[in-house]
């Protein structure tokens, strides 16, 4: 592979075109693992298992709704895992539900009415919360939800995992953001991958 290399976890079918601007210079390698075959990945794996990803040999890893699918009790050693397999100077990018956020449309009582719309179609409250229905009806049981976070929690996870720098932020509909560094970074160095790797300010 070519200059740095980014990890896809859980790809699906999105390849790093779909990524943030920071990785579509040229520079960037993508290794996609996945749990589905059919999927073709790279790699052929869970999150919680990546025993197939060297230690220390990626630059990046990025995981887009993926950390929502594992148990509560699972979500430290996986981010354990993404930090494992990071080069030391390396980052990992993090998106997933922001599960405050939907909570407050479960407190009005509104669970079934759509609350945005994606490639999926219309993505209600319970879909957020317990996973997209259409996928779990297909038999795509790893699909479903089994965790959630709010912002503070998951900038909580990511420190206790040993992630030495970490910013996240909320952004709407309904997504939360995160950068998190194997190695210390600067406020700045940290300002500078948000910049590039995601597309709003961040708080740590």
């Amino acid at each position: 592979m070519i200059g740095k290399t980014v990890l896809h976890v859980g790809s699906g079918r999105q390849t790093i075109k779909n990524m943030p601007q920071g990785f579509q210079d040229g520079s960037w390698s993508e290794l996609r693992l996945d749990i589905e075959p059919a999927v073709e990945p790279d790699i052929i794996g869970s999150i919680t298992d990546m025993s197939a990803v060297e230690e220390g040999s990626v630059t990046a890893l990025y995981s887009s709704h993926n950390i929502e699918h594992v148990f509560s009790y699972e979500v430290v050693p996986t981010l354990r895992e993404f930090r494992r397999v990071l080069s030391d100077d390396g980052f990992a990018v993090i998106t997933c539900p922001d599960i405050q956020e939907v909570a407050k449309h479960v407190a009005a009582g509104n669970l079934a009415e759509p609350l945005y719309h994606s490639s999926m179609g219309p993505i209600t409250a319970l879909d957020i919360m317990f996973g997209h229905i259409g996928a779990v009806q297909r038999g795509e049981f790893y699909m479903a939800h089994r965790t959630g976070f709010s912002l503070d929690l998951l900038i909580a996870r990511l420190n206790e995992a040993g992630f030495a720098s970490v910013a996240g932020y909320r952004v709407q509909p309904f997504q939360l953001w995160a950068i998190a560094t194997k190695s210390a970074r600067s406020q700045a160095d940290m300002l500078n991958l948000v910049k590039a790797y995601t597309t709003k300010p961040a708080r740590s």
